[in-house]
């Protein structure tokens, strides 16, 4: 009999492209399909195939609906594969609004490509289209928290909640007498408004994330912090310009924003969401309500607390004020979106603010800005950099160290074999060795393409 294997196709030395390979006796499944991003090292691994073909994939399992977990589902589809893809129910909600946003920035970046003429290929090419991605959706099949569940011959599954966004999952696999769990994306013990991580079951193998493997997140207040920011951005008749991941951190940071206005801790200024997507994942925020620790009156605040610019000329027209204001809009790490329509206009006035608030991967905008760029390419364009630019920490989705070690202690397992992925290669080093000095773990972290026997 094959011994089983695991295969390690992305999230290796960087946060993004999760993918990874699982051979069984009798089977095949991918775990997670997301999308290269950052570098354009990285960025053109999007463009490559698989090294194992397509047809040979039995299934593909999804731990959430972040695209550098489920993007690259699209150019699947566009690739040929056509069979079933599994996830929770709260992820697939969430596909539905994030594919096609997804494919139609591809399609729009190749469009304006092609017509200023900065690309050096001639035309310019979607990635995939939005056809794709709604061939894509039809291969969803939504399964419940806790429900086993066979996604390919011989494999059984189970997904607990991780805590990250709505939705988000860890995923155990049983098969040829062994047990490999991933992670996914752990969310954090005490997060304001999703519900903790749920402790793992006894596994022999364990894949983990290490997004802030060498990080603690602040212990500040956060609500003192973004206060601070907006009230001395508005003093100064200002912008604050919020990139935001459309799916959680938009949520999470309007959540926040009512809240201080409620509390009159800010001053009423416009809250503008610049993100169709994010308005829609906001609307569903509300309805998965076994996610999150949200009241009903919470919600309410949280839906009508912002003025919603759903089209293109209502985007267009925020940009023709002067402020104060604060523009909320996608992408999270400025990699594309109306968000950069607003940095166009914004960023070369030194009274405005640009606040990231989640993580900004190595050759993103996001990591440029924060890096200190005094210049910012967008549509082929440089714009100066004279607006205030910082993060607030607090914010994040991800467990830090700390918490991640926690959470893995009070799982009470003992893992044969730990593999540390999901993050830039310190923090992911990090994390590999607190786990062998704290917990005695057998932790490593992989390479690209690394196979690895499970038994």
């Amino acid at each position: 009999m094959q011994l089983p294997e695991l295969t390690f196709l992305g999230a290796t030395g960087s946060v993004t492209g999760s993918r990874y390979l699982v051979d069984s006796s009798r089977s095949r499944i991918l775990l997670d399909c997301g999308l290269f991003q950052g570098l354009k090292v990285l960025r053109q691994r999007n463009w490559a195939a698989l090294p194992a073909p397509i047809a040979s994939i039995d299934a593909i399992v999804l731990t959430h609906a972040h695209v550098d977990h489920s993007g690259y589902l699209p150019k699947l589809f566009q690739q040929g594969y056509r069979d079933r893809v599994f996830c929770t129910q709260g992820t697939q909600d969430l596909l539905k609004l994030l594919l096609p946003d997804c494919a139609f920035l591809q399609e729009e970046e190749a469009r304006y490509a092609n017509k200023v003429g900065y690309s050096k290929h001639s035309p310019a090419k979607p990635l995939f289209t939005r056809e794709d991605a709604e061939g894509a959706l039809g291969l969803l099949e939504p399964v419940r928290f806790h429900e086993a569940f066979s996604p390919a011959p011989g494999i059984s599954a189970t997904f607990t909640r991780a805590g990250h966004i709505v939705g988000s999952a860890c995923v155990a696999l049983s098969f040829d007498d062994t047990t490999l769990t991933f992670s996914g994306d752990v969310g954090r013990p005490r997060d304001p408004i999703m519900k903790a991580p749920e402790p793992l079951t006894a596994t022999d193998t364990l894949v983990v994330e290490s997004t802030y493997g060498d990080r603690r997140h602040p212990a500040d207040s956060v609500h003192d912090e973004l206060a601070r920011i907006v009230n001395e951005t508005s003093a100064r008749g200002g912008v604050v310009i919020v990139p935001a991941f459309a799916v959680g951190r938009a949520q999470h940071l309007l959540h926040l924003l009512t809240t201080l206005k409620t509390e009159k801790r800010i001053p009423d200024l416009p809250i503008h969401l610049d993100s169709p997507m994010a308005i829609e994942a906001t609307d569903l925020f509300c309805k998965h309500s076994d996610d999150h620790r949200l009241t009903p009156e919470q919600c309410e605040l949280l839906c009508h607390g912002a003025h919603y610019a759903r089209t293109v000329d209502e985007s267009k027209a925020i940009d023709t004020n002067d402020g104060p204001m604060i523009i909320v809009s996608a992408s999270g790490m400025a990699a594309g979106g109306r968000v950069l329509h607003h940095l166009r206009r914004f960023l070369p006035d030194e009274r405005n603010h640009v606040l990231f608030v989640g993580h900004q991967a190595v050759g993103t905008r996001g990591r440029s800005l924060l890096d200190g760029a005094e210049e910012l390419k967008m549509h082929g364009q440089y714009v100066r950099v004279r607006a205030r630019i910082s993060q607030l920490q607090g914010l994040s989705a991800h467990a830090d160290y700390a918490e991640l070690v926690d959470w893995l202690k009070a799982s009470a397992i003992a893992p044969k074999r730990v593999f540390v992925t999901h993050g830039e290669p310190a923090a992911a080093d990090a994390l590999r060795r607190r786990l062998r000095e704290e917990l005695s773990w057998n932790a490593e972290t992989p390479e690209m393409g690394q196979v690895v026997r499970l038994r």
